[in-house]
């Protein structure tokens, strides 16, 4: 059971106990095993994002409220962030097609564009999308080896993109057919821009079809995102932001990006992978139960909570704040798990054309450590010495480099102790916003 760091202490100072894992800290105890032990469940709950998702662990107890009845009565007892690096998944896959639409382009090392509508297998997901899921199930798996989880609590929200691309409610045509129904997109855009560059009002001339935020910066094909632009302007813009191309014409710019709407790239993630994840925890072999937004919020507001990711999943679930349940305790601070990666795969470094510029090593372990790993530094002299802890690039010369909260500190191998193996992630703490008083 997760219990408090004095009695973590008094535990290890005894000898009953000794340290597993140091992030997130675990101990295990020497002198009782499982079944000799009368454990009480806890409850994982998770907050489900795009770019983070949130997960604590509660216990839930039956207490006699004020009139004699019995109440909920719910507490935080771990929080963790998880911080996902689909983005980054996603740059690097766009930049690797990059590479091989120019190399055909130049015909150089010339390979063959496959078909697009090719067949995949059932359950695909984008690398991008696919990793959400599996951190999130990977860190829930190690949370139910450490605690004793009963049963997990998951948000699962959809998101209408159709209203929120159009910014209100829709009903009837409007929503089954959108405002493209009955012409094309460059017929919408010439009526919408009066037929003339949106970036210099010039009419009379050929018109392109120009994106705001370009594809190689991650733009959609969006109708919003979408205006016309004269020659010059559209060579003049390129591949830069709207912001940089109009900094010297603000009210131009604050013009277009009037039209212009959210993104709806976290949303329609959200939607893609929200079945997938609640697959994945099935194969847990606990119960798993599914619950809406407008309950979490619900919940969060009449608790007068902020708005967090690791607050909205203590908010998951069922919580009859009218007849009395509550939360009456949420952790202070967050463990932070920054998805960093494990290496690459590739064997050579690219320059900005693609092709390889330098080898790399094929051997990760250097002196014992390897990239990602826990350590602690004991520095006896110099500009940085010291005790330091934190994760470790290493080097094939053994000078391994160290990032602490001060900077990067180069350290030799024999002044390191491995706290902890590398799984591929980086931990951080924050605190938690102070409840509202209204």
């Amino acid at each position: 059971m997760p219990c408090h760091p004095a009695r973590a202490r008094e535990l290890l100072g005894k000898g009953r106990a000794v340290v597993v894992r140091q992030v997130p800290f675990t101990i295990r105890l020497k002198d009782r095993a499982l079944a000799d032990s009368e454990v009480d469940g806890v409850q994982l709950r998770i907050d489900p994002g795009s770019k983070g998702t949130g997960l604590v662990v509660t216990d839930e107890k039956t207490e006699t409220g004020r009139q004699g009845a019995g109440v909920t009565v719910r507490r935080g007892l771990i929080s963790l962030e998880l911080r996902h690096r689909g983005e980054q998944i996603h740059l690097c896959m766009r930049q690797r097609a990059g590479y091989r639409r120019r190399r055909r382009s130049a015909n150089c090392r010339y390979r063959a564009p496959r078909s697009g509508n090719r067949p995949r297998p059932p359950g695909w997901l984008p690398p991008s999308l696919r990793h959400r899921v599996d951190t999130t199930l990977s860190l829930v798996t190690r949370l139910c080896r450490y605690a004793p989880v009963t049963e997990v609590h998951v948000e699962r929200v959809a998101f209408d993109t159709h209203s929120m691309s159009a910014g209100r409610p829709l009903s009837g045509a409007g929503y089954g057919q959108g405002p493209l129904a009955g012409t094309t997109a460059s017929a919408y855009l010439r009526a919408k821009w009066n037929s003339a560059c949106a970036y210099c009002d010039t009419s009379g001339v050929p018109l392109n079809v120009e994106h705001l935020t370009p594809r190689s910066r991650g733009g959609s094909d969006r109708i919003s995102n979408l205006v016309l632009a004269c020659v010059p302007c559209n060579e003049a813009k390129g591949s830069a932001p709207l912001e940089t191309f109009l900094a010297d014409r603000p009210d131009r710019l604050a013009r277009i990006l009037g039209q212009a709407r959210t993104p709806l790239q976290d949303a329609a993630a959200m939607n893609t992978t929200r079945w997938r994840l609640t697959e994945a925890l099935g194969t847990l072999g606990r119960p798993v139960h599914a619950w809406s937004g407008g309950r979490t919020k619900g919940n969060r507001s009449a608790m007068g909570l902020a708005k967090t990711h690791t607050l909205d999943a203590l908010s998951v679930g069922r919580l009859d704040h009218e007849g009395g349940d509550a939360i009456v305790r949420y952790p202070e601070r967050v463990l932070v798990a920054r998805a960093a990666g494990r290496g690459s795969y590739a064997r050579t470094t690219p320059d900005r054309f693609g092709f390889p510029r330098l080898r790399r090593a094929r051997t990760k372990q250097h002196f014992g450590y390897v990239t990602g790993d826990l350590v602690r530094a004991t520095v006896p002299s110099g500009k940085w010495a010291g005790t330091w802890t934190g994760r470790i690039s290493v080097r094939a010369r053994g000078q391994h480099s160290l990032a602490t909260p001060s900077g990067r500190v180069n350290v030799s191998h024999r002044n390191l102790r491995l706290l902890q193996r590398g799984d591929g992630y980086g931990y951080g703490s924050r605190p938690e916003p102070t409840p509202s008083t209204s």
